[in-house]
């Protein structure tokens, strides 16, 4: 992608300091770009701010894209294929939640989450949609004791116990007792949320 070094640091600073609050000077000057590329790639802050966003939606898909079609694949086999694809979806979302990178990315999307902008649809038409698209077609064929409404609830509260492994950060490193959330406190993190929802997707199937 144009000019990858300038689009980060855009998103480090949008995310910090919000689109009003960050400055295009300082992340031309912390990216190593001159300013006159912010007006020649990006038409100025406003482009520049939804080129982040876009950035951000690549990003995403780039991590989650490669098992949406067999995932999906799996929601009209059977039963028991949906449930071990769908665990599989909600640990892979766990894991982006522990990449250093998505930092930077989850102050963006935090700030869009409380006042959205055409920022947010970019980011949710281009990535969010489709993982929850498809964690509720699998999550709709292991429950179907449920209506439709109550399956998307549920797969947002599914979805909100890892967002708490980046959002929450701080609270789950003083819960768990550590400073930073290392390689052993992540798997324990993991396997505990596989447990807890493959017993909430075994209710029916017991």
């Amino acid at each position: 992608m144009k000019s990858e070094p300038l689009l980060d640091t855009a998103i480090e600073q949008f995310g910090r300091h919000g689109f009003e609050g960050a400055s295009t000077r300082q992340i031309a000057r912390a990216s190593g770009a001159a300013m006159s590329s912010i007006t020649y790639h990006f038409g100025g802050k406003e482009g520049l701010y939804l080129a982040a966003a876009d950035r951000i939606g690549q990003g995403i898909s780039e991590l989650q894209t490669p098992v949406f079609a067999a995932a999906r694949a799996a929601a009209i086999e059977s039963r028991e294929q949906a449930v071990e694809w769908l665990l599989r979806l909600i640990d892979g979302f766990a894991q982006m939640m522990l990449r250093r990178e998505t930092e930077t990315w989850a102050r963006f999307i935090i700030r869009e989450q409380l006042d959205p902008t055409e920022a947010f649809e970019r980011i949710y038409r281009g990535a969010m949609e489709p993982l929850a698209d498809t964690f509720v077609a699998l999550l709709a064929r292991i429950r179907n004791d449920l209506p439709d409404r109550e399956v998307r609830a549920l797969a947002v509260l599914f979805f909100g116990q890892a967002l708490v492994l980046r959002a929450g950060r701080a609270s789950v490193c003083r819960v768990m007792g550590v400073e930073r959330i290392d390689d052993n406190t992540a798997t324990l993190l993991r396997a505990r949320l596989r447990a807890n929802v493959h017993c909430i997707l075994m209710e029916k199937l017991v």
